[in-house]
């Protein structure tokens, strides 16, 4: 049950804010939907916006599963997780997470045709790559060591590998 509590406290403090509460209220204070294209560009937006967001939703939510069934810990920076994580999407791509979340983000901005929605998965991405670079992965090198310096240098941080990386 404390671990169920753990990655539920990590989701709403972490991605719920990102996904829900940020974009709600900057909905809230921006009313910014364009539908300058016409219905039927709205509606195109609208269903490639669904996709996004599904396809977001779900790689995040198989990344969660990853760190409690692989890593033993949760997506929170003060839970983090005692085993490496290397398995599934993360043999594509070093942070398929941040990559879900932003999915989810680009989905939000399509079907509310949003450019203050566009702005701000723009913010998390660049806030993202910063962290990652100087807080993230000096962190991994330091907990996993060696292994964890293999893995970076055959999974790319950003654009995913063709095929999955074998190691480990």
């Amino acid at each position: 049950m404390m671990i169920i509590i753990r990655h539920l406290l990590s989701i709403l403090l972490l991605p719920f804010m990102v996904i829900v509460v940020v974009p709600a209220i900057l909905l809230n204070s921006f009313a910014t939907v364009d539908s300058h294209g016409g219905e039927n560009a709205l509606w195109v937006a609208r269903f490639a916006g669904s996709g996004f967001l599904l396809v977001g939703f779900a790689l995040f939510s198989w990344c969660v599963s990853l760190f409690a069934r692989v890593g033993q810990g949760t997506l929170a920076p003060w839970d983090p997780t005692t085993n490496m994580v290397a398995v599934g999407p993360y043999r594509f791509v070093r942070n398929p997470m941040i990559s879900g979340v932003a999915l989810v983000l680009m989905g939000e901005t399509l079907l509310w045709g949003s450019w203050i929605l566009a702005a701000w998965a723009g913010v998390f991405i660049f806030i993202n790559h910063i962290n990652f670079l100087f807080v993230e992965e000096p962190g991994l090198e330091k907990r996993f060591g060696e292994p964890y310096r293999v893995y970076k240098a055959n999974v790319p941080r950003r654009v995913p590998r063709l095929k999955p990386w074998a190691g480990m």
